[in-house]
């Protein structure tokens, strides 16, 4: 498998890079497509089919090829792979729930490949993430690698789009089908962030909606415990930026945290509304800001993925969480710049609603305020 990374402004801008990318050994056959919402997604789409390029495609919150990052911009990793190696499928939930249309992923998986690994990318089911994992190991088993991001839409929160060529949709779901027998699929979910203060309980939730903590409105409680100057304006309905700088993070007997985004305060019944699922009962803690010993965690598990599972890589795909963007500010090209490193392999990525991957001790399942790298190989 060979591999050539490309970007640009304007579909003219790409058709001009991918033509650069033309030459006798490199004929690629399935395309990677990280693009702003206000590019023309059908045109892209139509431009790479036409090449015989099969399309695997998400709008982002921002968008990078290494450490290049843009907002507004198109992303594309190309890769020279044999058809037979992969199936890119893309499913609708419509009148079916996410867990079934999930669950109808994992078997078409089985169908396909003995073993297969998944890089998927949804649409605007933020709040359906665990569902996606569920579906897909209750289709497959539980012993499946999974993979990828949750669109973004230039943070408007209104319409995220995944896509193939001639289709797209804002719930949908879109995937790449990996025989692992063929293309090794390795990756790490990491986040680097550290808990501050005691332990305490959701003691009401529903969804991804928090009431209390500790019996306290879950919004006051933050304000207050974290000492923050919120814009409490009464002409707004809700507060943000709450978990980009002080995400929530859910302990688990026997796992890693995982990280909770608190999207928005709803200032009338005081409560936060969260980017994935809170369970009423829950064990959690905040998190302090971050600085640049979160970069150094995340790089040193990307160092222990490659000792212990994947030496070398062809291409490197990464699934950042948009809050790590909003908090990290200048530092993110340098954590994306050092992760790129220990591979040195091409790289393209970006700034999402919500990830899926396995963090170095858990299992694979939906994270936020998460970095999640991946790692293709042909074997």
């Amino acid at each position: 498998m060979k591999a050539k990374a490309i970007k640009g402004n304007s579909l003219a801008e790409i058709r001009s890079a991918l033509l650069e990318t033309a030459a006798a050994d490199f004929t690629p056959s399935l395309a990677i497509v990280f693009s702003s919402i206000s590019q023309d997604l059908d045109d892209i789409s139509e431009m790479l089919d036409t090449e015989g390029i099969q399309v695997f495609g998400s709008t982002t919150s921002g968008e990078f090829m290494s450490s290049e990052i843009s907002q507004g911009g198109i992303v594309i990793m190309l890769l020279d792979i044999k058809p037979s190696y992969f199936k890119v499928l893309f499913f609708e939930t419509g009148d079916k729930s996410v867990l079934e249309i999930s669950r109808q992923l994992g078997e078409e998986g089985k169908k396909v490949f003995s073993k297969p690994a998944f890089i998927i990318a949804s649409g605007w089911l933020h709040t359906d993430g665990e569902e996606i994992i569920k579906g897909i190991e209750e289709g497959f088993g539980s012993e499946v690698t999974v993979f990828g991001g949750m669109a973004g839409d230039d943070l408007s929160l209104k319409n995220p789009v995944v896509f193939t060529h001639g289709r797209k949709s804002t719930t949908g779901i879109v995937t790449i089908i990996f025989d692992e027998d063929k293309i090794a699929v390795k990756g790490i979910a990491t986040c680097g962030w550290k808990p501050i203060g005691i332990t305490k309980s959701v003691t009401r939730s529903s969804g991804n909606i928090v009431y209390t903590i500790d019996d306290q409105p879950a919004l006051d409680l933050v304000i207050k415990y974290l000492g923050l100057d919120i814009d409490l304006d009464p002409g707004k309905d809700v507060v943000t930026d709450i978990g980009a700088y002080y995400p929530l993070q859910l302990e688990r007997e026997n796992a890693v945290p995982v990280m909770r985004t608190a999207m928005f305060g709803n200032k009338e019944d005081r409560s936060l509304i969260c980017a994935g699922n809170v369970p009423q009962g829950a064990k959690v803690r905040f998190s302090l800001p971050p600085d640049f010993d979160v970069i150094d965690t995340v790089v040193a598990e990307c160092n222990d993925l490659k000792n212990e599972k994947q030496q070398e890589a062809d291409a490197m795909i990464m699934f950042s969480c948009i809050s790590r963007y909003l908090s990290f500010g200048v530092m993110t090209s340098e954590e994306i710049d050092r992760v790129v490193k220990v591979w040195n392999a091409p790289m393209v990525g970006f700034f999402c609603y919500g990830e899926f991957g396995k963090s170095k001790k858990g299992k694979h399942e939906f994270h936020n305020n998460t970095c999640c790298v991946v790692v293709l190989k042909e074997k």
